[in-house]
């Protein structure tokens, strides 16, 4: 808890609550997203023809926004992919999340899933703008993980940020169940997150909200993962020296989302496949 609390209230894990700590916070944020875009080769066989790009939340609705999300770009190509960051409040945005966050909200996680779907041919388009949240999601805490095994997160904190992220993605499990099966009070889950997590407050009380209004969508994003995962292993195990990793996410990513069990079923039958040439 100690530690928490130094990576939750040093100052020198957060950029000036300014105008140019806001636009050093951004340009970083590119600099991330710009860096894993020469990597893709060595993890996909696809990429996506819409690009991303970098924005501030807008003041409007900064205050209730969530700390980084992502917005798909137009289908006829017109606009790109948008990965935003709220920098409402600098206090909440410490800069060793800065990659996971990156990765999941942008590149390889819902940019490279959302738009890829979008440019899918022949498939009807609920498949192309459908919405599975343990796939989506799931995608998106993997895609965090993954460049571990890149040699990416090489500063040590930064690596922390991934870990810290996927602990509250952990958490969720624990409060959403706590609030919706065990008759938890909204004060009991803040109080969770803050005792279990070096997250800002803030980020506790925005996200006992989304639990209360939306019962059980957080919990998805570790659930998906672990699904991943657990598919990755079993084909890496079945397919031994034939396992190719970027073959791998092509499949998780070339149908679109799925739910869980039909992606499954499209492992099992990629794996048979691959073993049968």
């Amino acid at each position: 808890k100690e530690f928490f609390a130094f990576m939750r209230d040093d100052k020198q894990f957060y950029y000036p609550d300014t105008d140019a700590g806001k636009a050093e916070y951004l340009a970083q944020a590119k600099s991330i997203i710009d860096n894993m875009k020469t990597r893709l080769d060595e993890v996909f066989t696809i990429q996506p023809k819409a690009d991303l790009v970098v924005k501030k939340v807008e003041a409007f609705r900064e205050k209730s926004a969530g700390k980084a999300f992502y917005d798909q770009p137009a289908p006829d190509g017109s606009r790109p992919g948008t990965y935003y960051a709220n920098l409402y409040k600098m206090d909440a945005m410490p800069k060793y999340q800065m990659e996971a966050l990156a990765y999941h909200e942008g590149i390889p996680g819902h940019h490279m899933q959302i738009a890829i779907a979008q440019e899918l041919q022949g498939i009807p388009k609920f498949r192309k703008f459908g919405g599975y949240t343990a796939y989506i999601e799931g995608w998106g805490l993997y895609s965090e993980y993954f460049p571990k095994e890149m040699g990416l997160y090489a500063d040590p904190y930064s690596d922390f940020g991934r870990l810290s992220m996927e602990l509250w993605r952990a958490c969720r499990l624990v409060v959403d169940t706590g609030i919706h099966a065990k008759k938890w009070t909204r004060e009991q889950g803040i109080a969770y997150y803050v005792e279990n997590t070096p997250n800002a407050e803030s980020d506790a009380i925005k996200m006992v909200e989304r639990h209360i209004v939306m019962p059980s969508q957080a919990t998805a994003y570790k659930v998906g993962m672990i699904k991943i995962l657990q598919l990755r292993e079993q084909a890496k195990k079945e397919l031994g020296s034939k396992f190719d990793i970027r073959e791998f996410h092509t499949l998780i990513l070339k149908n679109g989302p799925l739910p869980l069990d039909i992606l499954e079923e499209q492992v099992n039958k990629w794996i048979k496949q691959v073993n049968s040439l």
